[in-house]
C-alpha cells in the first residue's frame, strides 16, 4: 500500500518559520530526516508539536520550504496518504468499540471494505489489542488508548509515521511496551518521535534534533551528540542549559 511513497524517501525542511501573530514558534528550522526513528527532543513549549502539525499538513507554515518524500508540503491531498499521525492528545469516538472505530477511520481515509477487513486484524495484532477488539474506546486503559492511537496511525500503512509524546503518562511497563511496538513498526518508514523524555530517544533513535525556543540547537547522530558528555541525559541538560 505504500506505493504513494516517491523515489525520495526523506523529509527535507529548509528555513521553516512559523509565527502566531508576532510570536515566532519556529525559527529557520532546517533538517533532513531519512528512514528510521528520528528523535525530536525538547522541553514542553520548544515548538515540537508545531513542527509536527506542519509536517502532518494540519497547520500552515509562515515561511520556508518543506518536502515530504519529494512532495511539497502545500500539496496536502498528496501528502496525507503518506502520513500516519499520533498526536499527544486525542479522543476517538468513545462510544464505538475498537474494531468499529478503526473500520470507520479506515473508511474516512479512503480504504475499501476488503482492504479494511484484511488490514484491521493485522494492525490489532501488531499493537496487541486483538483481545480488546469489541471493547469500547472509553473503557480502554491509558496504555491501551495509546496503542489504539498507534493502530489508527498505521492503519493505511503510511510511509511516514509521526508520534508526539507517545509515552507521557504511561507506567514503566507500558512505556517499554510502546517503545518495542514503535521499534517493530518502524521498518523502512520515516518515523519521527517527538518527546521530552530523554530515555525514549536513547532507547530508540540513531539520529536526533534538539529544539529549543523554536530553533534547532543540535542535529546529528546520537554518538555525536553525546561525545564528551558521557550520557545522552548529560548532553541534553548541557545543551539546554547553554541556550536557556
Amino acid at each position: 500500500m505504500r506505493g504513494v511513497m516517491s523515489m525520495s524517501s526523506e523529509i527535507v525542511i529548509d528555513k521553516l518559520y512559523k509565527s502566531y501573530g508576532r510570536s515566532p514558534a519556529l525559527k529557520d528550522v532546517t533538517l533532513t530526516i531519512g528512514p528510521g526513528i528520528f528523535g525530536l527532543l525538547g522541553r514542553n513549549g520548544a515548538g515540537k508539536t508545531t513542527l509536527l502539525r506542519i509536517l502532518a499538513t494540519l497547520l500552515p507554515k509562515t515561511a520556508g520550504a518543506v518536502t515530504v518524500c519529494g512532495t511539497d508540503i502545500s500539496r496536502a491531498k498528496d501528502i496525507r496518504p503518506m502520513i500516519g499521525y499520533l498526536p499527544q492528545e486525542f479522543s476517538f469516538y468513545p462510544g464505538m468499540n475498537v474494531y468499529e472505530a478503526l473500520d470507520y477511520l479506515g473508511l474516512l481515509s479512503g480504504m475499501g471494505g476488503a482492504s479494511r477487513a484484511e488490514r484491521i486484524p493485522e494492525v490489532l495484532e501488531r499493537v496487541n489489542l486483538q483481545g480488546e477488539r469489541n471493547k469500547r474506546i472509553r473503557a480502554l486503559s491509558g496504555g491501551m488508548k495509546r496503542r489504539f492511537g498507534m493502530a489508527q496511525a498505521i492503519l493505511h500503512d503510511p510511509a511516514v509515521l509521526i508520534v508526539d509524546e507517545p509515552t507521557t503518562g504511561l507506567d514503566p511497563v507500558e512505556r517499554v511496551r510502546f517503545r518495542n511496538m514503535l521499534k517493530d513498526t518502524a521498518g523502512e518508514r520515516i518515523v519521527i518521535l517527538s518527546t521530552h523524555i530523554v530515555e525514549d530517544v536513547e532507547k530508540l533513535c540513531d539520529h536526533l534534533a534538539v529544539l529549543d525556543h523554536g530553533a534547532v540547537v543540535f542535529s546529528g547522530s546520537v554518538p555525536d551528540f553525546t561525545a564528551g558528555a558521557g550520557t545522552l541525559e548529560d548532553a541534553y541538560m548541557q545543551i539546554i542549559g547553554e541556550v536557556s
